[in-house]
């Protein structure tokens, strides 16, 4: 009898057979693309959610980028007075903060995959990198909202006479964007990882990310460093290169070179791999820890 239903077992065609991860790097790349349509539901959750309960709702999209532009002219333009490369202020400032905007937001809320997420990962089966990936697409939708912002100011300030810088760069910037998308998602889960048991790395985050902004050359640009012989240890942050380049893509002004942005690419591609590792391992436990 016991022989007979192990047959009719061996026999029967599964639609999906969940395994254990054996190995630290094993992403099923398949499986998240059949997966896809719940990942854009998480997506378009994000997205809702952020403003649900709100009256201006994606307004607040446009304010934020604007009153912050406000505090750096304020602060950097005119009591610092600091250089902008030739380009207006307003511009300079709005699209350093429109880029940081998507890392930071990215970085803060894939940090908090595991914690924030615990109920449903103990609930249903899906592939759990597919929340992470999730929250930096829904992302996009952000960027893409500010970056419209840029585009605007940058359309008003051509009939005041500046000089609009129209060129194939433009079409760098999407690699730009899929470069600092990658470096959130690696950092993002490899701090979520480590959250799950140290809780102390969500509130060393918040400093990180605010200390890191000063360390980029958002209210900056990278030439006033070098010319102070600090530019240097500016370029250590990989961040540095994709800003200055995203700029000279918009404006025709940046300092990098091709080497700056190989090492933005091999950083991404270390971060990248060693959050998939972090990631792949807390999987199979946190559970039991968060």
């Amino acid at each position: 009898m016991e022989n007979n239903t192990l047959a009719n077992s061996e026999n029967e065609d599964w639609d999906l057979e969940i395994k254990p991860k054996a190995k630290l790097f094993d992403l099923n790349f398949s499986e998240i693309w059949r997966y896809r349509d719940l990942m854009l539901l998480f997506v378009k959750r994000d997205f809702i959610a952020q403003y649900k309960q709100t009256i201006l709702g994606p307004l607040w999209h446009f304010i934020q980028p604007i009153l912050t532009t406000i505090m750096f002219l304020m602060l950097f333009t005119r009591v610092a007075r600091l250089p902008t490369d030739g380009i207006p202020p307003v511009l300079f400032y709005m699209s350093g903060i429109t880029i940081w905007n998507y890392f930071s937001v990215c970085l803060t809320s894939t940090s908090r995959t595991f914690t924030a997420n615990a109920n449903i990962f103990g609930k249903v089966y899906f592939p759990r990198i597919i929340m992470p990936v999730s929250i930096v697409l829904s992302n996009l939708i952000r960027f893409g909202i500010q970056f419209l912002l840029v585009v605007i100011a940058i359309v008003y300030y051509s009939f005041e006479g500046y000089t609009v810088h129209l060129s194939i760069y433009w079409l760098v910037i999407p690699f730009l964007l899929f470069l600092m998308s990658a470096i959130c998602l690696g950092l993002g889960i490899i701090v979520s990882a480590l959250t799950t048991k140290y809780r102390d790395f969500s509130v060393l985050l918040t400093f990180g990310i605010q200390l890191l902004m000063y360390g980029t050359p958002i209210a900056y640009p990278l030439s006033f460093i070098e010319s102070r012989g600090l530019g240097w240890i500016i370029k250590f942050n990989p961040l540095t290169s994709i800003v200055e380049a995203f700029r000279y893509a918009l404006f025709g002004k940046g300092t990098f070179t091709a080497g700056d942005i190989l090492y933005a690419i091999g950083f991404t591609l270390v971060v990248v791999t060693l959050g998939l590792v972090f990631f792949n391992k807390v999987e199979k436990t946190f559970i039991d820890t968060v």
